[in-house]
């Protein structure tokens, strides 16, 4: 999943791509690269960012996402929280709805319900948390035990569970301990039997660590998203669609290798 931000705010593009014609040669490079889900993000969600209001938040996506879908034959998804405009990305050919809020705001899980899309789901405490200051008695078990919860609201209000996603929120209400723990027992969620999408990508908890060297580059953000996969992550949404590609093209070999290994085991097995 290539990361579109169409704000002038982005932690990373610095509003690059606000324009329709600078959107459309990022797609195009994004999809060249690799890139099989385009996220267009109309408000930024990095800390202290300032709420963008329904009108201008329509007025930044939609014609972009209007651009896209009449241009590529690619997946759109729209990272959004507002009802209103889940609704009209759909109508206007979005594929997915990449809420983080799962469903929460008001009007939320009813507009998503009505537009028929798979939904993605995000794991965060609530806005009134300090982002970088949480605390929790056991992070795994609570993500879980939220997760549970928004699957059952969304099942009762009409979304199966066959067309929802779950983000566990890198970096939303997780302190640095709490991101990498995270990670490493990232594979601990698959008792959810949802497909995971994980957001990594240039956030605060790469910078922390791999700060202090010279014009840190990709390399972070790509090891982070190879070891999500690595722990069952079936997209990835990232800002370096080459570099991440490329390594998860050698991870995927190296499981494809796993699973070879596993099964001539098991059919040794059988015939002994």
């Amino acid at each position: 999943m290539g990361i579109l931000n169409v704000t002038p705010d982005s932690f990373f593009d610095r509003g690059r791509y606000q324009s329709i014609a600078a959107a459309l040669r990022q797609v195009e490079q994004m999809i060249a690269a690799g890139a099989s889900i385009i996220d267009i993000g109309g408000e930024s969600t990095r800390p202290g960012a300032v709420p963008v209001p329904l009108q201008e938040e329509l007025h930044r996506v939609m014609p972009i996402l209007e651009a896209i879908v009449a241009r590529f034959d690619v997946w759109v998804s729209v990272d959004t929280y507002k009802p209103e405009v889940m609704l009209a990305a759909a109508a206007a050919g979005a594929n997915l709805i990449n809420d983080i809020m799962a469903l929460r705001y008001p009007g939320a899980l009813t507009a998503a319900a009505a537009t028929g899309l798979p939904v993605c789901l995000m794991h965060r405490l609530g806005e009134s948390v300090p982002m970088q200051k949480p605390h929790y008695q056991r992070l795994l078990p609570e993500i879980i035990d939220f997760f549970h919860e928004r699957l059952a609201c969304c099942e009762a209000g009409g979304i199966p569970r066959a067309r929802l996603l779950l983000d566990p929120g890198f970096g939303f209400d997780k302190a640095l301990q709490h991101n990498y723990q995270l990670l490493g027992q990232l594979a601990t969620l698959k008792i959810l039997a949802c497909p995971l999408l994980i957001g990594l990508s240039h956030k605060l908890m790469i910078r922390q660590v791999v700060q202090g060297l010279p014009d840190p580059g990709p390399s972070g953000s790509v090891a982070a998203a190879v070891i999500a996969v690595m722990q069952g992550a079936q997209i990835v949404r990232v800002h370096d669609v080459r570099e991440t590609v490329e390594a998860l093209r050698v991870a995927s070999a190296v499981l494809e290798a796993q699973s070879s290994i596993a099964l001539d085991s098991l059919q040794e097995v059988n015939h002994a």
